[in-house]
């Protein structure tokens, strides 16, 4: 069976550099055996790669493929923490969707941190999750995702 990092080779992603902290916190945090992650944005080479609410300026397939980027983020950071994710299990998944009155697609949009995951990790990608519809996101962002991972 192929590593997370071969999963993402053969998907032809690669995980980005540590997105810098936009204020006071730090990327990523660790008790016993769980990461923490921030909350982290659809940010690409420190550039938001959209803005906006969804269900407006941006549509719940863009939302979507940005949870995607988000979720890549998240695992830099738990990375950086742990050296491999060959032995990481994603716990639980908490999307932030900045949506535009009467959008009630939130589900939909974090699928795409959730399904990116479960390409990457198989079963150890089987999460727990919440989809949580917001007035405003950091920097106008229109999707943020954190993650809760366990290292066996």
């Amino acid at each position: 069976m192929s590593t997370p990092e071969q999963r993402l080779a053969e998907l032809g992603l690669e995980l980005p550099e540590v997105a810098k902290p936009l204020a006071s916190y730090v990327p990523a945090a660790v008790t016993g055996s769980l990461i923490y992650t921030a909350g982290q944005l659809p940010l690409v080479g420190g550039a938001l790669q959209a803005t906006g609410l969804v269900g407006d300026a941006v549509s719940t397939e863009e939302a979507a493929a940005l949870a995607r980027v988000c979720a890549l983020n998240a695992l830099a950071a738990v990375r950086a923490e742990t050296g491999s994710l060959a032995n990481v299990r994603i716990v639980k998944v908490v999307g932030f969707v900045a949506s535009a009155p009467g959008f009630y697609d939130q589900p939909e949009v974090v699928n795409g941190a959730s399904d990116l995951l479960g390409e990457v990790f198989g079963d150890a990608g089987r999460h727990a999750r919440s989809a949580v519809g917001v007035a405003v996101l950091p920097r106008n962002a229109p999707v943020e995702v954190e993650l809760i991972a366990e290292v066996g």
